[in-house]
């Protein structure tokens, strides 16, 4: 068959991951989470809010984004 130009489409269902941190962290995503609500007038949640944290984070991780396309590329 041949290649479409739209790849297979990954999967989309949602993973749960449970965490726990420490107070210090949990008052910074509480203070992570007011300043977005002052920035954008919404309310989320930090339950909300971590998983676009996180995805940031990794994209902005030059050192990682390399490291996962080099491996990718093998």
């Amino acid at each position: 068959m041949p290649e479409l130009k739209l790849a297979k489409l990954p999967p989309r269902q949602p993973i749960k991951i449970k965490i726990e941190v420490s107070p210090d962290l949990n008052k910074s995503l509480e203070a992570y989470a007011e300043a977005y609500r002052e920035a954008y007038g919404e309310t989320e949640e930090v339950d909300e809010l971590i998983p676009y944290m996180l995805e940031a984070f990794l994209t902005s991780d030059r050192v990682f984004t390399k490291a996962r396309k080099d491996t990718t590329e093998e």
